[in-house]
């Protein structure tokens, strides 16, 4: 069934498309989550403190047992709307996790504060979903005045041209951060010829934007693993 579903389409896939996927069989100390299930009490979840989701993207692995997903919240600010980004594994390969983050209204870029963060320990037979997911829907709640910070800090943090550089020659070259290489000119090019007049400034929000636009290029599984892993990265030069 998941091999349909993923065949039928590539890159990311409805709701609709996401209930199809078939979890694996459970054993006596692991019970896999349907990854729809997990949407759907995320939703049910947010409807309880009147949060809803105006926009859902979702990326499966080829055999379906890794999901990711972006939920764009209604809630927004400063030319950004709050999303949720989620994270499901059935094979043990990773661990139900939430993280904040924000979409630009102008370019419809994606950006994370921060990485995935854990809301269980494992998928055991005796977790409650809801319960965990009640849990991290707090700790993303907590997060959005942080965030909002975040964004006026790189706002208005300027950047010479020689220490923008200086970012994208530690991302690609000294690989500290894990980008695609060959997105390297291309993070160059949106930064110092912006596409979007608000990215003209020559600041660390500009070239936030230059690097979540190029990953835009990559296929949605690593695309949004590395928009994780960006905003840990660019806050050691804020």
């Amino acid at each position: 069934m998941s091999e349909s579903v993923l065949s039928s389409r590539t890159g990311v896939i409805t709701r609709e498309e996401l209930a199809r996927i078939l979890p694996p069989i459970g054993t006596a100390t692991h019970r896999p989550v349907p990854h729809i299930e997990l949407v759907k009490a995320l939703v049910d979840t947010l409807k309880f403190r009147h949060i809803a989701p105006v926009r859902e993207e979702y990326a499966v692995s080829t055999d379906g047992m890794r999901m990711f997903g972006i939920l764009d919240l209604e809630t927004q600010f400063e030319g950004c709307r709050f999303s949720i980004g989620l994270r499901n594994a059935n094979d043990k390969s990773m661990r139900l996790a939430l993280t904040v983050g924000y979409r630009v209204f102008v370019c419809d870029n994606m950006m994370f504060r921060g990485d995935f963060e854990p809301v269980l320990a494992k998928h055991t037979k005796h977790f409650d979903l809801l319960a965990a997911l009640s849990v991290g829907v707090d700790q993303i709640q907590r997060n959005f005045e942080p965030l909002v910070a975040q964004v006026n800090v790189w706002q208005q943090k300027q950047l010479t041209d020689d220490f923008a550089k200086l970012v994208i020659y530690e991302a690609f070259i000294e690989g500290h951060l894990d980008f695609p290489r060959h997105l390297d000119r291309r993070v160059n090019e949106l930064y110092f010829h912006p596409e979007h007049e608000e990215f003209s400034p020559r600041t660390l929000f500009s070239l936030s934007n230059a690097f979540t636009s190029a990953l835009k290029a990559a296929d949605p599984i690593p695309q949004f693993r590395a928009t994780a892993a960006l905003g840990p990265f660019l806050e050691r030069y804020q």
